[in-house]
């Protein structure tokens, strides 16, 4: 088998049998796809030319290219995924990725909005609802749920509208590895998702084909994940500050928010859909260093 030939087949597998995000494929198929050019640049077209150390000059390669560790790091997890697979599927009588390392990813604590700055954002958003605008009353709704629930923007914009109880203020979702869980929200949020239902989505979705989504775009369809890219960094990029401007600021700052107001580690994991605690106890660091920066602005011997 050739090289393309496996690839194709194991990008199949990602989303038919292990159920992977259309985000994590596409990083996956990203990756790859620049393994496979490179395998071109050097002539390699079998699977046998596919080695540990045609894998390290890869990685040498990317690196030199200017790559962060980061992004070496995810290369070096596609590819091991990769070779492992095909070691199981009989395809290589080898894995040539099993003692491939990568460099370790740079941890950065993740951006956490201040109260004083949400307020801000939500103020404005109700201004400019208030005028009865629909994607002004669906843009409110969206950022109150992503900071209630703090929900992924994949998981936000996959809801239907039988995902959304109102009377029991929860939202079901469809997290990674197709995992189900039921997240609840505040009455701010169950306010703005009323009237976006009741105001907005109806003018929407009027004469357009019809659609179970639950948030939908200008064009009464399915709302992409671009669009609430670009809705989120419209509203963070007045702030400053550094960090990434996207949807899931929101998320780190509902998580950060939680246990600075006492909420258990393990219900915030739950409610994020982690799988593992390690992946939430990022948020402790975040709050420790906000409980050491108060502490020594404020304390007179600190």
């Amino acid at each position: 088998m050739q090289l393309e030939s496996a690839l194709d087949g194991f990008i199949a597998y990602l989303g038919a049998e292990r159920g992977y995000s259309e985000h994590t494929i596409n990083a996956y198929s990203s990756d790859l796809r620049d393994l496979a050019n490179y395998a071109e640049r050097r002539n390699v077209k079998s699977l046998d030319g596919i080695t540990l150390e045609f894998l390290r000059d890869w990685l040498y390669e990317s690196a030199q290219s200017g790559l962060s560790k980061t992004t070496l790091a995810r290369r070096s997890a596609s590819v091991r995924s990769f070779t492992a697979w095909m070691r199981r599927q009989g395809i290589s009588e080898n894995d040539a990725g099993a003692r491939l390392k990568s460099p370790k990813a740079e941890h950065s604590l993740p951006r956490v909005i201040s109260m004083p700055q949400l307020d801000e954002i939500f103020e404005g958003l109700v201004e400019r609802a208030s005028e009865g605008e629909p994607l002004a009353l669906r843009d409110l709704a969206i950022i109150e749920l992503l900071y209630a629930s703090g929900l992924r923007v994949s998981e936000l914009v996959g809801l239907s509208m039988g995902d959304v109880d109102l009377d029991r203020l929860t939202v079901r979702v469809m997290g990674k590895g197709s995992k189900e869980r039921v997240v609840p929200f505040g009455i701010p949020a169950a306010s703005a998702l009323t009237d976006y239902l009741t105001r907005s989505r109806k003018l929407l979705v009027e004469g357009k084909p019809a659609t179970t989504a639950f948030f939908v775009g200008a064009r009464g369809g399915k709302l992409s994940t671009r669009a609430v890219y670009g809705l989120v960094a419209s509203l963070l990029e007045p702030l400053g500050g550094s960090g990434p401007a996207g949807p899931h600021a929101l998320r780190h700052t509902a998580a950060t928010h939680l246990l600075d107001g006492g909420a258990d580690l393990r219900i915030v994991q739950e409610m994020l859909g982690h799988a593992s605690m390690g992946t939430t106890q990022i948020y402790t660091h975040v709050s420790m260093e906000r409980l050491t920066s108060s502490y020594q602005q404020a304390h007179p011997r600190a």
